[in-house]
């Protein structure tokens, strides 16, 4: 039995401080990834680089997270959680702090990277360490709360920190995020319980646990579920001023609640997915498809767009924390590795839709094709969501 059975135990309705902690680490790190686009023509400017060579640093941080979880969650799979948790949030923060003091270009894209690699490992971490404090029938739950901190660092963390670079210049809002960090690599070294696998640890056991079939269509409904609301998110400032003609002044608020709508999404999803985590894919799924179609068809309506872009953050996180819950499911014997993998499919889903705009935008479909193809992308998803149900009921995971 683990040591964290009494913590367990202690708390029958809610759930412990530690899943909460690591939601603010999640958060302070997160909001790294949504200040950057607020601050592009600033780092331009005092870098003396070009806008398209400093949104190569989004770019950077994306390759890091998507390629860094899986041989991260690898090498650390032995460490005690709660010290790979504290090592990559002061590898994250030391990175970010030294891409600020040294005024090089080719540094700061390298620390990017090296941020990207640290937020990756930590986030699987976290999603393995949350529900391991907590019973099985709150697992979704769970990682629903340490996700919150993500939808909280896009409603809150991005803004917030570009707000503080407007006024202190571009580093004010990263050094807030050092600070941060560090807080949180602080409380997670005090506050949070130190947990261990049920089973000891084997790279073996958990390769092989990856070959699943079922797993990787797990996978693939995450990539696709996160890219069909992420390219209509990605794009919607645009949309709103170009094609709804909607001032403005007026969008910051618009994409705020859309935050808050994921923000609402996950804390009902989280208590959904423990229970019927297929239906909560496949109301999410569904509700992306419907809402992304809903968007293009009242483009010129902006009552209707404003009431969509909700629904719309809504749908598209009720599903993530079933997507944990059914990954750390079918993955059972490989938790870390799984988790790692599924971080990443959501870093490549956010990764892939600007080329898929592009595409579109290039060949002059115009902005009104975005959601369009974010419905195509949430019908394919449905269908994925729907073969692994099947693959579910034969296997019985």
């Amino acid at each position: 039995m683990s040591v964290h059975t009494a913590e367990r135990k202690a708390d029958s309705r809610g759930l412990p401080l530690g899943v909460y902690l690591l939601a603010f680490s999640l958060f302070a790190m997160g909001s790294a990834e949504f200040l950057v686009a607020g601050v592009l023509p600033q780092v331009a400017d005092d870098l003396r680089i070009s806008l398209s060579s400093a949104g190569a640093l989004i770019s950077a941080f994306a390759i890091g997270v998507v390629i860094g979880g899986p041989p991260l969650a690898v090498i650390t799979l032995h460490w005690p959680r709660r010290t790979t948790l504290v090592v990559t949030q002061v590898l994250f923060a030391a990175s970010l702090a030294l891409g600020l003091l040294v005024d090089n270009y080719a540094l700061l894209l390298a620390t990017r990277f090296v941020g990207g690699l640290a937020y990756a490992g930590f986030w699987a971490v976290a999603a393995v360490t949350a529900i391991s404090l907590v019973t099985a029938d709150r697992t979704a739950r769970a990682s629903g709360v340490v996700v919150s901190g993500l939808s909280l660092a896009m409603i809150a963390g991005g803004p917030a920190g570009a707000l503080l670079s407007h006024f202190t210049g571009w580093e004010g809002g990263f050094w807030a995020v050092v600070a941060l960090t560090a807080i949180g690599a602080v409380l997670t070294a005090v506050a949070v319980p130190a947990t261990r696998a049920e089973r000891e640890p084997s790279v073996r056991r958990e390769l092989r646990t990856m070959r699943q079939p079922q797993l990787w269509v797990v996978y693939a409904a995450t990539l696709l579920s996160t890219a069909a609301y992420m390219i209509s998110y990605n794009y919607l400032a645009a949309f709103l001023v170009d094609i709804t003609a909607v001032p403005a002044v007026w969008v910051p608020a618009i994409l705020t609640l859309f935050g808050i709508g994921a923000f609402f999404g996950l804390s009902v999803g989280g208590r959904i997915a423990d229970r019927r985590p297929h239906h909560a894919l496949l109301a999410g799924g569904v509700g992306i498809a419907t809402t992304s179609a809903l968007l293009a068809l009242l483009a010129e309506h902006s009552a209707a767009v404003i009431v969509l872009v909700v629904l719309m953050g809504v749908a598209g996180f009720v599903l993530n924390p079933a997507i944990y819950g059914r990954v750390f499911t079918v993955a059972a014997q490989a938790p870390t590795l799984a988790g790692a993998t599924a971080v990443s499919m959501f870093q490549l889903g956010i990764s892939v839709v600007p080329v898929l705009a592009g595409v579109a935008l290039n060949a002059g479909a115009g902005l009104v094709s975005i959601p369009w193809i974010g419905a195509a992308l949430a019908v394919a998803a449905v269908l994925a969501v729907l073969l692994e149900r099947t693959m579910s009921r034969r296997t019985g995971a």
